[in-house]
């Protein structure tokens, strides 16, 4: 049975005020067995808060035998149990190879908060930038980290890049260098190729600067990205296959390509200030309205690797890993508030190399570990 510790009659209900309420109304008299009473009703009350609390919980609870799926049994499962999105029965190819270890979740280098004091009663139901910014091309730009954990370099450099077009107006357009990011912010950032921090990678590019970039092999630029993509994708140009595993983090090159003409301490753009959002959908969603693209970073499961088209809910599958991303906007679909969202993994890959996930609840932690910087026009 049940233990309460003792509480007198003159004390509330020490365990939820409806304690009270369903006394008063099943007009219960307790002049002779005061105590005895008192400690029927807490079982009582305590019975019907843990049955509550039971039921919330049951509704978002995903089974143990779910978690432990994968392969064929996994897809089947997915399309009998959840309706937000399409599922690929052919896995991301090298999907492992391109996510964080989990212990990039943990970052105690997060010390700078902005937050907009401004209420947010204007934010639109529905924003997609490249609607608005239409001539911004990185907008449109869906990188490839190849066979690398770079995520958190790449998603910071695409960010950049958005941010720039938008605080010119669409003047200047510079592709950022992910590489510039991955290779030389190695100690305060991470570990290249075998994952980072986003938040660093944004006060990188304020402390040192990054030079411009491009896809593989791409001229016209100081430092692209030195992998090249793995596998087939459609016409584009087949470079061949990746072997398995990380690909080694190449060094760290503090000057351009031959042929480039500027050199490297020239061709530097700067950010003003390096910022985390607090964990607040309307933060988030000021700061991209004004400013542009932020970057993410959230848990990824084994059901990810399956994502055709839609809003991604995690539904299956243990954890794979951590995964850095750029946030470029939102919207409600059928009810079902999401993030829009570019990933790093060929434009292939989801919708058109971009996805979507829930938004509102930190889904997978996607709202917990939003960052964002500061353009100096100045600089550029």
């Amino acid at each position: 049975f049940l233990h309460f510790p003792y509480h007198s009659h003159k004390n509330n209900c020490p365990v939820t005020g409806d304690c009270i309420k369903y006394k008063q109304k099943a007009h219960v008299t307790v002049s002779q067995s005061l105590e005895t009473m008192e400690y029927l009703w807490l079982v009582l009350c305590f019975c019907i808060y843990r049955g509550a609390r039971t039921n919330v919980a049951a509704a978002h609870e995903i089974p143990l035998e779910a978690k432990m799926l994968s392969g064929e049994a996994l897809v089947e499962y997915l399309k009998k149990n959840q309706d937000l999105f399409e599922v690929n029965s052919d896995p991301t190819p090298g999907f492992e190879s391109k996510l964080m270890d989990i212990k990039f979740k943990n970052d105690d280098a997060y010390t700078v908060v902005k937050d907009d004091p401004d209420p947010g009663d204007d934010i639109p139901e529905n924003y997609d930038p490249r609607k608005i910014w239409t001539n911004c091309t990185s907008l449109f730009t869906i990188r490839d980290q190849a066979n690398c954990g770079s995520c958190w370099a790449v998603s910071t450099a695409a960010a950049i890049s958005d941010r720039i077009c938008i605080a010119t107006k669409g003047e200047k357009q510079v592709y950022i260098s992910a590489t510039d990011i991955m290779t030389c912010c190695t100690r305060p950032c991470g570990h290249g190729c075998g994952g980072g921090w986003s938040f660093n990678a944004w006060k990188f590019f304020v402390d040192d600067g990054v030079v411009s970039g491009g896809q593989y092999l791409s001229k016209g630029c100081c430092r692209p990205y030195p992998l090249h993509p793995c596998g087939r994708h459609g016409n584009d140009t087949y470079y061949g296959e990746c072997p398995p595993g990380l690909a080694y983090t190449p060094d760290c090159k503090r000057k351009c390509q031959p042929a480039f003409k500027k050199v490297y301490r020239m061709d530097k753009r700067y950010g003003k200030i390096a910022y985390k959002l607090p964990n607040s959908v309307k933060a988030i969603q000021r700061d991209i309205l004004k400013y542009g693209s932020v970057t993410g970073s959230f848990e990824v499961f084994e059901d990810f690797k399956h994502y055709k088209s839609g809003i991604y809910k995690y539904t299956a599958g243990r954890s794979r890993g951590y995964h850095a991303v750029k946030i470029i906007g939102w919207g409600k679909e059928n009810g079902t508030d999401y993030w829009l969202i570019a990933n790093s993994w060929h434009n292939d890959w989801g919708e058109n190399g971009f996805f979507r996930i829930l938004r509102g609840t930190n889904h997978c932690g996607i709202e917990e570990k939003v960052s964002g910087g500061l353009v100096d026009v100045n600089s550029l």
